[in-house]
């Protein structure tokens, strides 16, 4: 008589699942934090590209016009040309006023508060607030000594 031969058991444990699930869960608690950090710095880098781009846009159109839109033309100035602007050559954003890359509207004042013969151009940055630490804007602070 021939002797059947067991196999062992295949699969794993249910104390195996929870060691990897446990192991992955510690991975992910180290790995994540780093994603998330480096997809804010890139918005906040996205931000301040588009700020000074729009720098040489708005320099191109005081060229063309001999000033700059008025707060109230604001950065639609750029694309739609303003009744009142002699030798106006736009548009000169070609693929819409931009949103920050958070969704929100670029702040645009002119004269500015802070460039007081130019203009003030902001993004609140990522909590959406504008006057906070985190807004990208372009005047620096250090040169200013009221707000």
């Amino acid at each position: 008589m021939r002797k059947q031969r067991t196999l062992p058991p295949t699969g794993f444990t249910l104390i195996e699942l929870l060691l990897v699930l446990v192991i992955l869960a510690a991975l992910a608690t180290v790995v994540v934090p780093k994603f998330t950090k480096r997809s804010e710095q890139a918005k906040i880098t996205a931000a301040q590209t588009d700020i000074a781009n729009m720098e040489v846009v708005f320099d191109a159109f005081e060229i063309d016009i001999g000033r700059y839109p008025t707060t109230s033309e604001g950065i639609r100035a750029l694309i739609d040309q303003p009744s009142n602007a002699e030798g106006w050559k736009g548009p000169y954003l070609k693929r819409g006023v931009p949103n920050d890359p958070w969704g929100n509207d670029y702040i645009y004042r002119q004269p500015g508060q802070h460039n007081e013969y130019g203009y003030d151009l902001s993004s609140p940055g990522p909590d959406g607030q504008t006057g906070t630490t985190d807004d990208i804007i372009n005047w620096s602070e250090e040169d200013n000594t009221s707000s």
